[in-house]
């Protein structure tokens, strides 16, 4: 009996603004792309213009990006630091000038959500406190 086995893909998801992204290695995105008989356009050279779509992808980051890190009532100083990159890197990123791997993303995001439960916690702290025993007080 002859098995047909794959190699395990190696990704990493990741969540932005409600929105799942998966990132692989270009190499493992090829085979998937034989396997199923999609053609896949090859690297860009330097300088050349960016893939159709692309550019709507990397503006679709770099405005979520924007609006959670306001949201959350950071500067982008402020998420550079929390995030431990520079806040040049996080400035190209927000002006869709570069695209983030998958390292500054997450780093990006967990600045973020730690960000969003900082601000949110004197609310739910107050509103715990505010709250009436439900015992009928008994």
């Amino acid at each position: 009996m002859v098995t047909n086995k794959h190699p395990a893909i190696d990704c990493r998801r990741v969540e932005l603004d409600g929105i799942r992204y998966v990132i692989l290695r270009e190499t493992q995105l090829d085979y998937l792309c034989r396997e199923a008989g999609i053609d896949v356009p090859g690297p860009s050279p330097a300088g050349s213009p960016p893939v159709e779509g692309f550019d709507l992808d990397r503006a679709s980051l770099a405005e979520r990006l924007v609006r959670r890190r306001l949201a959350a009532g950071l500067s982008q100083a402020e998420l550079a630091r929390r995030a431990g990159i520079r806040p040049e890197t996080l400035n190209r990123i927000e002006r869709g000038r570069t695209t983030p791997d998958f390292a500054t993303v997450r780093k990006l995001v967990v600045a973020i959500n730690a960000a969003e439960r900082e601000k949110l916690a004197p609310a739910l702290s107050s509103q715990t406190r505010q709250e009436p025993d439900n015992d009928g007080g008994k």
